[in-house]
């Protein structure tokens, strides 16, 4: 893609928790693989085609996880992502 990448993140203070949002204008995600981009080295793409270990979000989930927080994306293929997780206050 030609267009600059664009990253947003925003923080949300809750009663019980902090809720973060990393948003992109990336390649995006389709629904069927929001969950197994969580998954250790399970890449969507070749490292022909994106650079990357399949390893991050892996780590990233469990640091969320083991803080007592969830992680999760909503994507739109070929417009972005939305990576968010909260933890606890």
């Amino acid at each position: 893609s030609n267009k600059a990448p664009h990253i947003q993140i925003n923080l949300e203070e809750r009663t019980t928790e902090y809720l973060i949002r990393v948003s992109d204008n990336g390649i995006g995600i389709a629904p069927d693989y929001h969950e197994h981009v969580f998954k250790v080295f399970k890449r969507l793409h070749t490292r022909e085609q994106y650079d990357g270990s399949g390893i991050g979000l892996a780590i990233c989930k469990k640091i969320v996880e083991n803080m007592g927080g969830r992680i999760w994306v909503e994507s739109v293929p070929g417009e972005g992502s939305v990576f968010s997780f909260t933890v606890p206050k």
